[in-house]
C-alpha cells in the first residue's frame, strides 16, 4: 500500500486508479489516509483495529479536520484504565496521535526529551504515581543547561495535559498542573552584510542540498523544518509563488510566499526524482524531508562565528525592516498572525480583522522580495569586485 506525505495539495491531486480503490497512507499519522475510487471519490479512512472505518469525503471534510477525527477515533479505541496505565504505554500512545501530527522537528524535539529524560525512569511506572518531586527531581539536575531544563518541562507539561483531556481521562490532573516555565532571553543573533554573503559563497561551494537549502532560507526567511519539507507539488513557477500547505506551518496556517530570479534560479538547478516530491529529500530515503542538519552546517565552513539556522530567519526580517519594508508585509513574509500590528494607514488590525481580511498583500509580499533579492544580488557583486581587484 501507498504510502505519502499527506497535505492538502497532494490529496487534491491524487489521480484515480483504473479500477476498483486505493488506499494511500499518511507517513505522519499512522492508521491514517485517503480512500480513492476508480470514479474519483477521495474517502479519509482510518485502521482501527483489523477494520478500516471511513471518516468523510474529501472536499466536504479537510485533511486537517479529518486527521482530528482519525486521532480521536483512534483514542477513543484505545482506552485503558488508568491505574493499570504505564507511563510508557502512555507515551506509545501520545507518540501516535499527538507527536505524529506535528511538523517533523517538533515531533523529533518532543521525542528527544522523553526519551532521554523520562522514558528510563518512568517506563514502566504507573502513571497516576507519577509526582512533581520525581519530575523536579529530573529536571533540577539540569540547571547548568536552563535552556534544556526549561524544555524538558514544557514536554512534560504538554504531556500531562495530555493525559488529562477527553477522550483520553488517563488522569483527573496534571503532575505539573500551574507549573510556570522561565524561559531565558532569546537568541537576537542577525549576521551582518559580509557574514551573509560569506555564508551564501560557503552555500556555493557547499552545493545540493544543504547549500540550496541554505540559499532558500536566506532569501526566503523560511524556518528550517519549512524549507527541508520543500515540495514540487507546493510550487507555481509560472507565478512564482510556493504554497505551504498548514501541516507543515508552525501556527498550522497555509502560508503564500512570491519569490523572484534568485529563487527562481536556485530551483531550476535543484535535481527532480521520479521518486519523490521532496525538494530536499534525505540521503538513504526519498520519502522522507531533509535531515542530518547539524552535520551539514559543520561542512559549510562559512567562516562566521556564532550563528543559527534560525538567525538567518530574524537576519531576513531585520534585512526587509532596513529596506522600508512595512511591519505587517514584513509579518506576512513571516507567517506570523497580525494581531495588532499597525498597518501602513495607522489602522490596527484585529484579531477579528485578521480572521475577515482575505488581501495577502501578494503585491506588497512580491515588491519586499524584489527588493530582499536586489540587495542580496549588490552584496554578492561588491565581494566579487573586491576578490578582482585583489
Amino acid at each position: 500500500m501507498p504510502k505519502l506525505h499527506l497535505t492538502d495539495i497532494v490529496v487534491r491531486n491524487l489521480n484515480a486508479p483504473e479500477r476498483g480503490q486505493l488506499d494511500y497512507w499518511d507517513t505522519s499519522t499512522r492508521r491514517f489516509g485517503v480512500r480513492i475510487s476508480y470514479a474519483g471519490t477521495k474517502t479519509f479512512v482510518v485502521k482501527l483495529g483489523n477494520s478500516r472505518q471511513v471518516i468523510d469525503t474529501y472536499p466536504a471534510l479537510s485533511l486537517q479536520d479529518a486527521r482530528r477525527k482519525a486521532l480521536a477515533l483512534k483514542a477513543a479505541g484505545n482506552t485503558t484504565s488508568a491505574a493499570k496505565l504505564s507511563f510508557g504505554d502512555a507515551y506509545e500512545r501520545f507518540k501516535q496521535e499527538h507527536i505524529a501530527a506535528k511538523r517533523e522537528t517538533t515531533g523529533k524535539g518532543y521525542r528527544r526529551v522523553m526519551e532521554k529524560y523520562l522514558l528510563p525512569q518512568f517506563a514502566k511506572t504507573p502513571l497516576h504515581k507519577i509526582t512533581y518531586e520525581r519530575i523536579i527531581g529530573i529536571t533540577d539536575r539540569l540547571k547548568a543547561t536552563p535552556g534544556e531544563q526549561a524544555h524538558t518541562l514544557a514536554t512534560m507539561r504538554c504531556f500531562f495535559r495530555w493525559c488529562t483531556r477527553p477522550p483520553r481521562r488517563y488522569l483527573a490532573h496534571s503532575p505539573l498542573e500551574g507549573l510556570q516555565i522561565r524561559l531565558g532571553k532569546g537568541r537576537r543573533r542577525t549576521l551582518a552584510d559580509d557574514e551573509l554573503a560569506r555564508v551564501w559563497r560557503a552555500a556555493d561551494v557547499q552545493g545540493y542540498p544543504h547549500g540550496h537549502v541554505i540559499k532558500l532560507l536566506i532569501l526566503w526567511g523560511l524556518r528550517k523544518g519549512e524549507a527541508g519539507s520543500l515540495s514540487w507539488p507546493w510550487l507555481d513557477r509560472r507565478d512564482r509563488t510556493v504554497t505551504l500547505p498548514d501541516t507543515v506551518t508552525k501556527n498550522k496556517t497555509e502560508h503564500v510566499l512570491p519569490y523572484g530570479n534568485l529563487a527562481a534560479n536556485i530551483l531550476a538547478n535543484i535535481p527532480r526524482r521520479n521518486s519523490t516530491d521532496f525538494l530536499f529529500p534525505t540521503r538513504y530515503e526519498d520519502d522522507r524531508p531533509f535531515s542530518g542538519w547539524s552535520k551539514f552546517k559543520v561542512e559549510l565552513n562559512d567562516g562566521c562565528a556564532h550563528w543559527t539556522l534560525h538567525d538567518l530567519r530574524r537576519t531576513f526580517a531585520t534585512g526587509l525592516a532596513k529596506l522600508g519594508v512595512p511591519p505587517h508585509v514584513v509579518e506576512r513574509l513571516l507567517n506570523h498572525k497580525l494581531g495588532s500590528v499597525t498597518n501602513q494607514t495607522n489602522s490596527i488590525v484585529t484579531a477579528v480583522a485578521e480572521i475577515y481580511n482575505r488581501h495577502r498583500y501578494l503585491p506588497e509580499m512580491r515588491d519586499a522580495m524584489d527588493k530582499w533579492e536586489v540587495h542580496l544580488a549588490s552584496l554578492l557583486a561588491q565581494k566579487n569586485t573586491s576578490t578582482k581587484a585583489a
